[in-house]
């Protein structure tokens, strides 16, 4: 085009919109020519423009760049590359195909592109910087609770009564539901851009094709996946659902809801060797990848999913850093969950090296640094750090999820790490300088059963996932308490409530972060699906009308999350040290069994009660004395409680009590005892 000036451009990787033109930049180290491909409709297939990048004008080390004047925003752009096709030696160029910039902020999704293929938008960051930026919720770690949920699934169902189901939109209409719950952040699974079509499993039930929908195979780190926009009209897209994401921060941060990313920087969509190529592989698939040292044709599958990102590599860090910087700092999300995190602790041999890591380098980032940084501490290949991740990284607590459920279950044997779990889990979390809140406690996430299938089912149902029921957790924990799935026999029902509600009162009253996931609040099942992954039906959606169904164990969810809220015992900043810094005779958390101080740590013993002194939090600030008994036995138990001179114990929570679980007006309790029925909780505060 006549109108279009090319010089050699600036060493900026991406695109950046100047006041003449855009500059362009693009790694590769072993490609042998790179072309830039211009196009004025995200309908066209054939671009207006291109140029093959001169390496002697157009590069700068490994850094491929290039200034064209006379560009917009309102363009996009593909690159090709092109280099030696010799995958034994880790190489697999081939011009032929067009590929996503991997510093790309927006790309067409593929719903709008169905006679072409996916480009790369222009988008003008100065743009995004005139946006209001309003100020952060900036929540403290040990002030939180974390509501794990799903964009689409959210809202999808007709009876979640939004103007736009399934959408970013659509969430920012249900916020003041999660400010009645009193969630203080939403942990929100992977937004980054995705391919929801890439599975080829069918349900054998409905003859449907399955579809990827919860969004673990990034093409693109840097672009909100278009899936959850409100547009669908190609012409009126161009970059909108960043706009929409953008909002939904907004949004949140007015209401003092913070947002937190999970993110997936272990692997991409283009899986294996037999997988496709849509940037990574294209632009220079032996740096970007971990591969076999035997043979480079084959990739390293740390992640379970066919590839694993060369997170040690300086060019990949760089990248995984910028990403991280631009969802902090524009964007201004709150914090991430890394995915399969402990693969970022790899290095290129696939050995953990921790604190000389990536992980070490994300939390010493002088912009990242100020971000929530959480992690999964495991990953598909047998690594299992939790507890050694370097200072300034919060870990999901996977031991906290098997030994509460283990308890509650009524297994033998769990006592002892049930207490170590409750004070939380100075064996995993103090090493490094790290406090409680950098655990955080869940008991069910988006990976396995729901709280209601947890206590329905004895095994998963996954059939419908067209894999034979092969897919999905096996080691469950659960237990169906007597018929497995749904029934209508209220004694059984009335006992799963009450399951649920010791899970709860376990989960908020535990040092460390407790997190929730999506729906439990209202008792959601998936049918003892516990491998969700591909159902984008009423299987996944929430059902909204089970908040009415089940607005007890709302309500206790809502009072539980309050009563943490306000008493400070239960968020300490530091792990309890055995000492009575109030004089009053007891230290800082006490054991005691049915009778003071007289804990049961046998293998045979199902009951656990302790006192947290209210005095002894950091020696200013007071609270309440709270008192914690739980009975997972199958008769009820009478405990002694402790004497504490000029005070009286009052009753919060019972979860015997079906319409009395919780008492906003604490009752007095007149006896030094208190009869704990079987398979429950009590929870007491002194005055």
């Amino acid at each position: 085009m006549e109108n279009f000036q090319v010089s050699p451009g600036y060493i900026i990787k991406g695109t950046t919109v100047l006041d003449k033109g855009v500059n362009f930049g693009i790694f590769s180290r072993n490609a042998t020519k790179m072309t830039l491909e211009i196009f004025e409709n995200l309908s066209d297939n054939e671009p207006i423009f291109s140029y093959d990048l001169d390496p002697k004008r157009n590069r700068t080390g490994d850094t491929w760049h290039v200034y064209i004047l006379g560009i917009n925003e309102n363009y996009s752009y593909s690159w090709r590359a092109d280099g030696p096709f010799v995958p034994r030696l880790g190489h697999r160029f081939d011009y032929n195909k067009r590929l996503i910039d991997p510093y790309a902020k927006a790309i067409t999704p593929k719903y709008l592109c169905e006679n072409t293929f996916m480009k790369n938008l222009i988008v003008n960051e100065r743009k995004l910087l005139e946006l209001e930026r309003e100020e952060v919720p900036g929540t403290e770690f040990k002030e939180t609770v974390i509501y794990e949920m799903h964009i689409r699934l959210f809202t999808m169902n007709k009876n979640s009564n939004v103007e736009n189901p399934g959408t970013y939109k659509g969430v920012v209409e249900k916020i003041n539901y999660l400010k009645e719950l009193g969630v203080t952040a939403i942990e929100l699974l992977p937004i980054f851009a995705f391919d929801s079509e890439d599975t080829f499993t069918i349900n054998p039930f409905t003859g449907e094709k399955l579809k990827n929908i919860w969004g673990y195979n990034p093409i693109a780190f840097f672009t909100p996946t278009p899936r959850y926009s409100n547009q669908t009209d190609i012409l009126t897209f161009v970059g909108g659902h960043i706009i929409e994401f953008r909002n939904l921060v907004k949004e949140f941060h007015k209401a003092g809801i913070e947002v937190i990313l999970d993110v997936v920087f272990n692997h991409t969509e283009e899986g294996n060797e037999n997988g496709t190529t849509v940037s990574f592989k294209g632009l220079d698939n032996s740096i970007y990848y971990l591969l076999s040292q035997k043979d480079k044709r084959y990739y390293c599958n740390y992640s379970g999913t066919g590839n694993t990102i060369n997170a040690s590599h300086a060019v990949v860090k760089e990248l995984i850093i910028a990403s991280l910087r631009y969802w902090y700092a524009m964007m201004l999300v709150d914090g991430f969950r890394f995915d399969l995190a402990a693969i970022l602790g790899r290095d290129e041999n696939g050995n953990w090296i921790g604190d000389l890591s990536l992980l070490k380098d994300i939390a010493d980032d002088s912009v990242i640094s100020g971000a929530k940084l959480i992690a999964e501490g495991w990953d598909a290949a047998g690594g299992y750090f939790l507890g050694e991740f370097p200072c300034g990284w919060a870990e999901w607590n996977g031991k906290f999820r098997d030994t509460v459920r283990k308890f509650i279950k009524g297994d033998p044997g769990q006592v002892s790490d049930l207490a170590t779990r409750v004070i939380g889990s100075p064996d995993l979390f103090s090493k490094y300088g790290r406090k409680p809140y950098h655990g955080i406690n869940f008991i069910t996430a988006h990976d396995g059963f729901t709280m209601w299938d947890l206590v329905s089912y004895n095994e998963k149902h996954n059939l419908a996932n067209g894999e034979d029921n092969r897919d999905g957790e096996n080691n469950n924990n659960s237990w169906n308490h007597g018929i497995e799935g749904e029934t209508d026999d209220p004694n059984i029902i009335a006992l799963r409530k009450k399951q649920m509600k010791n899970m709860v009162v376990i989960l908020m009253i535990s040092q460390g972060v407790p997190m929730i996931l999506m729906g439990d609040e209202m008792a959601k099942t998936q049918n003892g699906n516990n491998n969700a992954y591909c159902q984008d039906n009423d299987t996944n959606w929430i059902d909204w009308d089970r908040k009415e169904k089940f607005i007890d164990i709302f309500n206790f969810f809502k009072n539980m999350i309050n009563f943490r809220k306000t008493h400070k015992a239960l968020k300490r900043e530091k792990f309890f040290s055995d000492s009575d810094l109030d004089g009053n005779g007891y230290t800082d958390i006490s054991w005691h069994g049915l009778y003071p101080e007289k804990p049961d740590w046998s293998y045979e013993s199902r009951v656990l009660a302790f006192m947290i002194d209210g005095g002894d939090i950091n020696g200013t600030d007071e609270d309440n004395d709270i008192y914690v008994a739980l009975n997972s036995h199958y008769e009820p138990l009478t405990f002694y409680l402790p004497y504490i001179p000029g005070k009286k114990w009052y009753r919060v929570v019972d979860t015997s009590e079906p319409t009395e679980d919780f008492l906003e007006i604490p009752l007095v309790i007149e006896d030094n005892k208190y009869l704990v029925k079987d398979r429950s909780s009590i929870v007491l505060i002194s005055k």
